[in-house]
């Protein structure tokens, strides 16, 4: 399963040359030990792997009894695992290090040691209980690792000749072209259903078994629930009432997260805890809501305006339809077809938000209710800051439509009231590309070149 952290990785080691070691932070079962592996084996002469799921205390007490005797350390450590490590050109693997952060503490001497790479992959490395009592070190570089985006899909499923054509297409603005662009579409509504996660494309790409990819779905759902229940502490029950109501959220008409629909009289800020372990966990992506579309989003970002999106949308279609299997797969097969009367813009707004942040955008929405002023009523679904900062026009306003009949009253308000802040206005749709007074529209699957425009 071709990666393009791939890439990263090597970037890394090319850099720094064993100045540091590389995290990699990402949810459960979204592929870090497969592709820290991977990387290892074609990189370097020797690797060594560490899974802190299942070490033995015995390995554990290396790193207590050993670290300022690191020859021993080494020695021992490779007679445990029966790998001869060549200095220089070796790399050791902590895998799952957040179960022991021990070890996480111990990578900057062993960084200084300078003998050998080291690639530590983990999820929850933020979450308090996992960095309480140790000092995180300075050589860690940091590296996201989210679902298989829709290039990575492509390339699975064995029609990455596609991603030239919607490269191309996108640079010139130009029309993909209507056999094209139902053969692209076709494949983008797979993505839809099945969503990013590896192991389920994997299963896809080699059975196109809709019930085996349910399956595999509905076993990743399970192993988040479990992991609220044993790793939220405290916050179990109000991450577990974010998570489970997630698609009930986004199915209305104004997809804001009310924290009142889970406990009466609740406000967003009881919540932030629980969110903010759920961002932890990289199981959702949370879009902020931004006062104004200037320069800096962040600086104009509301903490109590969100919304929540499922990291992964072949999970959300799963946990949306999970109350009868049989109705799930009629569902899915329908969605395949495009035939089904459902709210999908709860399924296409999310697939919008996972490939924007997978393209490396902070997620930030505008929306204003104004009682006695229609014409300052709006809601603008995604704003999208340009990579290179210019004295106005940086920021674009992006909606999502995922009718085949649809207005754009709210675009067309923001882009007069805002004028002078705004770059290049996206309506992201099931049509072709097409540009009409003044705005861009873009077939969905162009969504991740957004990043450079």
């Amino acid at each position: 399963m071709k990666r393009k952290i791939y890439d990263t990785l090597l970037e890394w080691k090319r850099t720094s040359n064993g100045r540091s070691a590389v995290m990699i932070d990402g949810a459960r079962r979204v592929g870090k030990s497969f592709i820290a592996e991977e990387f290892a084996r074609n990189e370097y002469a020797a690797h060594l792997v560490v899974d802190f799921a299942k070490a033995s205390r015995r390995v554990k007490g290396y790193f207590e009894d050993y670290l300022d005797d690191l020859d021993t350390f080494f020695m021992y450590l490779s007679a445990a695992f029966k790998v001869a490590l060549v200095p220089g050109n070796s790399v050791i693997i902590f895998d799952e290090v957040q179960r022991f952060p021990r070890a996480r503490e111990a990578i900057k001497y062993l960084v200084a040691d300078g003998r050998f790479h080291y690639i530590e992959t983990g999820s929850l490395i933020s979450i308090k209980k996992n960095v309480r009592d140790i000092v995180i070190p300075s050589e860690e570089f940091h590296v996201k690792m989210f679902p298989m985006d829709f290039e990575e899909f492509l390339w699975a499923t064995g029609n990455g000749q596609m991603q030239p054509i919607i490269e191309r297409r996108f640079a010139e603005r130009a029309p993909v072209g209507e056999p094209m662009h139902r053969q692209i579409m076709s494949v983008f509504r797979q993505y839809l259903i099945v969503g990013g996660m590896p192991q389920v494309v994997k299963t896809f790409a080699e059975t196109h078994d809709l019930a085996q990819v349910e399956f595999e779905k509905r076993n990743i759902l399970d192993l988040y629930r479990d992991d609220i229940h044993k790793f939220a502490g405290a916050q179990r029950q109000k991450v577990a009432a974010i998570f489970d109501d997630i698609p009930a959220q986004l199915s209305k008409h104004e997809k804001k997260f009310s924290a009142s629909a889970l406990k009466d009289g609740a406000l967003i800020r009881d919540y932030d805890g629980a969110f903010e372990w759920l961002k932890s966990a990289m199981t959702v992506n949370v879009c902020y809501g931004a006062a104004e579309p200037n320069v800096g989003l962040r600086l104009n970002m509301d903490r109590t305006t969100l919304k929540c999106y499922m990291a992964d949308t072949g999970l959300l279609v799963s946990l949306a339809f999970d109350e009868n299997e049989l109705a799930t797969n009629d569902i899915v097969n329908r969605l395949l077809n495009d035939d089904i009367e459902f709210n999908e813009g709860m399924v296409v707004e999310n697939i919008v938000a996972q490939m924007l942040r997978a393209a490396g955008h902070k997620l930030y929405f505008y929306s204003k209710s104004d009682r006695l002023d229609a014409s300052n009523r709006m809601e603008i679904d995604f704003l999208v800051a340009k990579s290179r900062t210019q004295s106005r026009n940086n920021v674009s306003p992006i909606e999502v439509k995922s009718g085949r009949k649809y207005s754009t009253v709210s675009m067309d308000k923001f882009r007069k009231k805002f004028a002078p802040f705004l770059g290049e206005s996206f309506v992201l749709h099931k049509k072709d590309v097409q540009i009409k007074d003044g705005v861009t529209y873009l077939p969905l699957y162009m969504a991740p070149l957004l990043a450079g425009n």
